[in-house]
């Protein structure tokens, strides 16, 4: 569904001309119709979920289904010393580590990846980014995955707070809304505590994906699509 600007404005409860502002300078996902912005609900909330912008329950993802992070990250796995120099690079060997399907094209995996990179910076702060794809339907994939990433040497990714990326979290998701969901649980757990102190020392896989255990237990199914708030 698309919405206007008005209708953004109020499902983020701020002023259309904040809205405006976000289109223009701030890279929020917008296209025109009759020289009226229209903005994507799914861009909408990925947007202000990766920025830890509050939103209107109205604008989440209607699935009710729980998705565990625990589970995506055991599907994707934990690597370590990941090599690249530049963002292609990084992203190449990110994608060529990906316990993937056979069928997925990994090349254009990685094409798409590098698409959404050059509408904006996955980058979130802190030194982390979750690359993913704009529309994870395209892939084919059955199950989510979310693959963690500990590069080899931290490289710049034109995060807002300029500090180079070490860590990235590669999502690739069945569905919209799956992708949503876990981007939003996602985002949860980097607040918290143990978590984000898991990744930020560079924890065993065994201990990392027990801490996302925690944060699935601490979610139930709404709040794991609203846990970036």
């Amino acid at each position: 569904m698309q919405l206007n600007v008005r209708e953004a404005a109020c499902l983020l409860a701020v002023p259309e001309k904040t809205v405006l502002r976000w289109v223009r300078n701030d890279g929020l996902p917008a296209f025109k119709i009759n020289e009226q912005y229209r903005i994507s609900r799914s861009d909408l909330l990925e947007w202000t979920q990766a920025r830890g912008i509050p939103v209107s329950a109205k604008l989440e993802p209607a699935s009710t289904a729980i998705v565990s992070l625990a589970d995506a990250l055991k599907n994707g796995e934990v690597h370590f010393d990941v090599g690249g120099t530049d963002l292609e690079s990084v992203l190449n060997a990110a994608v060529e580590t990906m316990p993937l399907p056979e069928d997925v094209d990994r090349d254009f995996l990685l094409r798409v990846l590098l698409a959404r990179e050059s509408l904006g910076s996955t980058a979130i702060g802190n030194g982390v980014a979750i690359p993913h794809v704009r529309n994870p339907i395209v892939l084919n994939i059955r199950q989510p995955i979310i693959s963690l990433c500990f590069l080899k040497q931290a490289i710049e990714f034109g995060a807002l707070d300029g500090i180079p990326v070490h860590t990235l979290f590669v999502i690739v998701s069945p569905t919209i809304n799956t992708h949503l969901s876990l981007l939003a649980r996602l985002s949860y757990a980097l607040k918290q505590p143990a978590f984000s102190d898991a990744v930020a020392r560079k924890a065993s896989r065994d201990e990392i994906i027990a801490c996302a255990g925690q944060i699935d237990t601490m979610l139930p199914a709404h709040t794991a699509q609203t846990g970036a708030r």
